[in-house]
């Protein structure tokens, strides 16, 4: 799990015995995904690059997926 620590350096701030920092960095995740939903939202009218914005934000959203399941896994461990 460290290999992906560059990849997902908000997962570093999460301690083992203290809950609020896990919570903290699940809620930013969700926020995050929840902006760029609405920007694809936005942008989804424009014809390609609608398609375009769908697809980055599909690999967004499968990214903070795995950083929220590698933040409680950073938690349990």
């Amino acid at each position: 799990m460290d290999k992906l620590t560059p990849y997902f350096p908000l997962n570093a701030k999460v301690d083992k015995n203290n809950v609020v920092s896990l919570v903290l960095v699940i809620v930013i995740y969700i926020v995050i995904a929840a902006v760029l939903g609405a920007i694809v939202g936005f942008i989804s009218r424009i014809p390609i690059v609608g398609i375009i914005c769908g697809i980055v934000a599909l690999l967004i959203g499968i990214y903070e997926l795995i950083g929220i399941i590698l933040a409680v896994l950073t938690f349990v461990k």
